[in-house]
């Protein structure tokens, strides 16, 4: 290697074929497991590519464990807006045990679903391998072939080595939108000054006394009253890494999950998760942090005096990397105003949830003047449509947003439905056709007849 650069030169090779499919998936969060499900039921052949040996992304390997932005007001009441894919995923968990009742917060102005882990890990499997999707676990997107302004193949690492994956068309729901960032999408990271909404480590607290716990921080903001206390009576005895910490009882009321933590990078701006030095810090700054928490809570809290820690998450939650540029941005202002769009896909139901440095900024939508009484916005069709690719959609966390509309349009609900559009329409794509040529009132037709809810 030459002592003047910082670069050596890998020589060129062939790089096996793995296989040849209609639709590839990357990423198994609930976009992918959307996406892969919804083409496979419309009769494309399907290849899910996933990082870990399981699926259900942020909401397993970070530990997430409850399903946000479903339920939405409308009229006065609290229902569930978003349907499809995630009935079936309901259905199985139930079946497996491992869906709780819906759970209210922020005075009732929002409503999550918690669940099992490892429930949601079999039921996810089963549900995918029932439609027919091929799905391959501990593999790495790592490149892309391009021919023109598509995709011809996608590069991918795992323990067989470097592969490449053809097919017609790709879906990009790796959250940090690797294969589009290959492909040469134009894109943006966090705020676009460096920082972003901040990350947290989550963990699972076992063998709590359910009857103390619940009387003392059943309340969602209690166990922050708590915090306050231990801050005013033991000055300096216990740091805490951010206002606005969540803590609720899971299936089981002994264990419950906790999500306290914010991670920062050196320069104390969000962690960069595109980063692989700001990440490997994070992740042992997040552990650091869980521990001390942990402190406070056998400590102060009541009911927790004999727990243990069951779970730290296999990962640090990431809330926001790399967004896409497509042919329209999700804004700020379309989660406030309850936007309405004429190639709606479906609902997002959550506010704008900004984790700012040491806090947690909540903006929820107004009653809109001269429309129905609906507190959630449509998701349109243009945000899954990056530039220069003809044959690639990106669907979840990293969809076309802004800064403030992936605040809130980043959660599980909104990803379910971008996911069931993009596989939808993955599977009607011809051999040279652009998803722009993609008829959306069709696409809309096919979305109700598959049980999803659009508010027209």
């Amino acid at each position: 290697m030459n002592a003047d650069t910082h670069f050596i030169r890998e020589p060129s090779r062939k790089i096996p074929i793995w296989g040849e499919y209609d639709v590839v998936v990357v990423g198994g969060g609930p976009s992918g497991i959307a996406a892969s499900h919804s083409a496979a039921k419309h009769g494309a052949r399907v290849l899910l590519v996933e990082r870990y040996g399981f699926l259900g992304g942020m909401g397993t390997a970070a530990g997430v464990t409850n399903f946000a932005g479903l339920y939405g007001m409308k009229d006065g009441v609290m229902q569930q807006v978003v349907h499809g894919v995630v009935n079936e995923i309901f259905e199985r968990l139930s079946a497996l045990g491992g869906l709780n009742e819906p759970q209210d917060g922020m005075q009732g102005r929002i409503r999550v679903r918690s669940y099992d882990v490892s429930a949601y890990k079999c039921a996810a499997d089963q549900m995918l391998v029932d439609a027919g999707v091929e799905i391959l676990f501990h593999a790495w997107a790592a490149q892309v072939v391009m021919q023109g302004d598509r995709i011809k193949a996608l590069i991918v690492e795992s323990k067989s080595g470097r592969q490449a994956i053809a097919a017609k068309s790709f879906i990009d729901c790796s959250g940090d939108a690797d294969v589009a960032h290959f492909a040469g999408v134009p894109y943006e990271v966090g705020d676009g000054s460096g920082s972003g909404l901040y990350p947290s480590t989550m963990f699972r607290v076992g063998h709590v006394d359910a009857s103390l716990a619940l009387q003392a921080v059943g309340p969602f903001q209690a166990i922050n009253d708590w915090m306050a206390r231990a801050q005013t009576s033991k000055p300096g005895q216990y740091k805490f890494p951010r206002d606005g910490a969540i803590l609720r009882p899971q299936k089981n009321p002994s264990e419950w999950r906790v999500n306290v933590t914010q991670i920062k990078n050196q320069s104390g701006l969000a962690m960069d998760a595109t980063d692989a030095r700001q990440l490997s810090e994070g992740e042992l700054e997040g552990r650091k942090q869980v521990a001390e928490y942990f402190r406070f809570m056998k400590n102060e809290i009541p009911g927790f005096a004999q727990s243990s820690i069951v779970e730290i998450a296999p990962q640090v939650g990431i809330r926001e990397s790399r967004r896409i540029q497509g042919l329209y941005a999700l804004t700020g202002q379309d989660i406030l105003s309850c936007a309405q769009f004429n190639d709606s896909i479906g609902c997002n139901a959550w506010p704008m949830e900004m984790h700012a440095a040491g806090r947690i900024e909540w903006q929820f939508p107004e009653h809109p003047s001269g429309q129905s009484t609906r507190l959630f916005n449509d998701l349109p069709w243009r945000m899954l449509l990056p530039l220069r690719v003809s044959n690639l959609l990106v669907a979840g966390r990293c969809a076309s947003m802004t800064h403030e509309g992936q605040s809130a349009a980043r959660v599980s609900g909104a990803c379910f439905v971008m996911g069931q559009a993009a596989g939808t329409a993955a599977a009607y794509l011809g051999q040279d056709e652009s998803f722009a040529q993609t008829h959306v009132p069709t696409l809309v037709r096919r979305l109700q007849e598959d049980g999803c809810y659009l508010d027209f």
